[in-house]
């Protein structure tokens, strides 16, 4: 997948909740590859893990749509997104 053509999007995403040291990062980065998203996921000094995918729209709506979900580890609160367009550079999906 080209990380530079006109249908690929990067997705922002702060998941606030019981989130660090539950294991939410590994779960993330296990559904973003399975959906075929490159990006990360990283922990926030304040609390918050912060998800970072490029890929197809429609992908990155599936996985925002995992992360509200309620099937995630540990508990999500409230998860805030940012669209913007992708910049490319980014390869696999890893927790940062």
């Amino acid at each position: 997948m080209s990380t530079n053509d006109a249908s690929t999007i990067r997705l922002t995403a702060w998941v606030r909740g019981q989130v660090q040291g539950v294991g939410f990062r590994w779960w993330t980065r296990a559904r973003a590859l399975e959906i075929g998203l490159v990006g990360q996921a990283r922990n926030l000094p304040d609390g918050r893990v912060a998800v970072t995918a490029e890929g197809p729209r429609e992908r990155c709506e599936a996985l925002l749509g995992l992360l509200r979900g309620g099937g995630t580890p540990g508990r999500v609160d409230d998860v805030t997104e940012q669209w913007t367009p992708a910049k490319g550079g980014l390869t696999g999906f890893v927790e940062a």
